[in-house]
């Protein structure tokens, strides 16, 4: 096997940082060592194959983006980035592993909607992958098939209280999922949006020639954010089921989890890199049809009403635990432009799975966060969240040498001919600079990425069996 060792620089964790060198062996860590060890009085340096200079630079653990779509049909069309291009864009922004999501569609069996998951994405990853299982149709047939999902690597479903007629379920439905949650362990997670008020003020919208992408987010309503989550918090509280509320965009839903999580009940929440730094003032009120470019569901909040500022403010009090993406990019052309005229044909999405780890870091250079609760929200805590500490999220013997060498003296700027690498014909985030820089990432011990050159392969990613939160109680 190869033997790397990545020496001087300064290695993050959650709890900490050091100055340490990292050896690794083939696709493990199994050192974390002094600076300038030596063995059997040998130093290292001459005793490896490579070694990696991180001198001023942090060393950290890869990215876990926990929720992605890649392929995803929706709308009228699919998600643009393949697991090809859309995990190759992943590994360029130091993210090492993503957890996607196996679609069940109405009227589908749970266990050929995950076949045809592992269809799309086998051989084709660049960097290590797993599934949750979107529960699109709540029957006895799908009911049963949850209590084989742990056998499969797949501990967490997900389910929605928005879209009526493609993923939408009742309270009903909801119920008996979460019981059943409850007794195998697996982890309900919650796109946790009112879907039937939402329609109607969406048709109520268009009935008076109000079109535009601006009007998505007046539609989608903080008030039907916050409703669904204490919707869901109480069923969950009833059940006894764990509840990890995604993409939570306001601030309002960001105090119903605080609440519940503040009297012992067992829910999180994520929230992502557009509701930190984007705005329903800003993006989805810009001219013409150009708002479709940052129309995503949860929709972008008024910062006027102080949502960014708020969702900030959790990560640092671990109200909210972590940020994933929610990437799901569409084009402008071709599929965004579905809806032009009826801003409810615009299909729902941002491409972001490339950047996170770079937005994120930002906010440590602006006091919003500090250098471990950045390592904490983008890989520990998505690992410990998902079943996959141990081997991910952390630098620590017998770890994958999943590993990003940051520059925090580099630079990034981002944008559609600068740093995008996603399958998309825009930027939802050109014109973004970030003071600081991906230099080298290594996949299971083999560098991926390093000095602005992709070295990696289709194929390099392997799919990754996950066991039980580490959150359960």
């Amino acid at each position: 096997m190869t033997t790397t060792l990545i020496r001087g620089g300064t290695v993050v964790t959650a709890t900490g940082r050091s100055r340490a060198d990292v050896l690794v062996d083939g696709e493990t860590i199994v050192a974390v060592l002094a600076p300038g060890s030596v063995l059997l009085g040998t130093d290292l340096s001459r005793a490896v194959d490579s070694v990696i200079d991180a001198t001023g630079k942090y060393v950290i653990p890869g990215g876990i983006d926990a929720h992605t779509h890649m392929e995803l049909p929706f709308g009228g069309t699919a998600a643009s980035d393949t697991f090809e291009t859309g995990t190759r864009a992943a590994a360029w922004g130091g993210t090492t592993t993503i957890i996607d999501f196996a679609v069940q569609t109405y009227g589908q069996r749970v266990m050929d909607g995950l076949a045809t998951w592992h269809e799309k994405a086998r051989g084709n990853c660049a960097i290590d992958y797993g599934f949750h299982q979107i529960v699109g149709d709540v029957n006895e047939d799908s009911l049963n098939a949850l209590e084989g999902l742990a056998d499969e690597g797949i501990t967490s479903f997900k389910m929605f209280m928005a879209y009526p007629g493609v993923f939408y379920s009742d309270d009903a439905q909801i119920l008996r999922a979460m019981q059943g949650a409850a007794r195998t362990g697996l982890m309900t997670m919650m796109h946790a949006e009112n879907g039937p008020a939402i329609d109607v003020l969406v048709s109520q919208l268009l009935a008076q020639g109000k079109t535009d992408p601006y009007y998505h987010g007046v539609a989608r309503a903080w008030q039907m954010e916050e409703e669904a989550t204490h919707r869901a918090i109480m069923l969950a509280n009833l059940t006894g089921a764990p509840l990890y509320v995604v993409h939570v965009s306001a601030k309002q839903a960001v105090e119903q989890l605080a609440a519940a999580r503040d009297v012992g009940q067992n829910v999180f929440g994520e929230t992502c890199p557009q509701y930190l730094y984007l705005s329903l003032e800003e993006q989805l009120a810009a001219p013409g049809f150009e708002g479709a470019k940052w129309v995503c569901s949860t929709p972008l909040r008024s910062r006027a009403e102080g949502h960014q500022a708020h969702m900030w403010q959790s990560l640092r009090t671990n109200d909210i635990q972590m940020v994933s993406t929610d990437h799901c990019p569409f084009c402008m052309k071709g599929q965004k432009d579905l809806g032009l005229g009826n801003f409810s044909k615009i299909p729902n999405g941002i491409g972001s799975v490339e950047h996170r780890m770079d937005l994120l870091y930002q906010g440590v250079v602006d006091g919003q966060i500090s250098l471990e609760r950045w390592v904490e929200i983008t890989s520990t805590t998505p690992a410990r969240m998902f079943g996959l500490y141990g081997k991910k999220g952390v630098i620590a013997p017998g770890a994958d040498a999943d590993l990003v060498i940051y520059d925090p003296s580099g630079h990034t700027s981002i944008g559609y001919e600068k740093t995008h690498h996603m399958n998309m014909d825009h930027s939802a985030w050109e014109g973004f600079e970030i003071d600081g820089h991906v230099d080298t990432v290594l996949s299971r011990g083999k560098v991926v990425i390093d000095d602005n050159q992709y070295l990696g392969a289709k194929g390099d990613g392997q799919f990754v069996k996950r066991g039980l939160s580490q959150y359960l109680i």
